[in-house]
């Protein structure tokens, strides 16, 4: 059996040899057409990659952007606080002061001065 598989390999191969021009030519066609395809495909490629990487680049940016916003934001609602709880002890501090003086006020007999109501 291996004898008759060689005698067919030996015979296509001289059948490759007597190709004529035409064919001969077209193939070349064709081998240039697929170089051609191939390089553009691998442009492309290259095009892709770089434009991976220029996204991948803005997402790191925007990422690092968002982190100092983050920690902008945190600072600013912590001094938010600081100013209400300061404004808030500035209150009570003057009701506490406005309650004294009324109860002064009204020690002093001076009820003939009248204070604004509340309501």
């Amino acid at each position: 059996m291996a004898p008759t598989m060689m005698a067919v390999i030996g015979i296509g191969g001289k059948q490759q040899k007597e190709k004529t021009p035409l064919a001969e030519s077209e193939l070349k066609k064709r081998n240039e057409e697929l170089e051609k395809e191939l390089r553009e495909s691998r442009e492309r490629e290259e095009k892709m990659k770089r434009e991976l990487q220029s996204a991948w680049e803005r997402l790191r940016v925007a990422e690092e952007a968002e982190e100092r916003l983050c920690s902008q934001l945190g600072e600013f609602e912590a001094e938010a606080v600081c100013h209400a709880r300061d404004y808030n002890a500035r209150i009570v501090s003057l009701v506490d002061q406005l309650s004294r003086a009324q109860t002064l006020l009204l020690k002093t007999g001076a009820s003939s001065v009248s204070l604004p109501s509340s309501s």
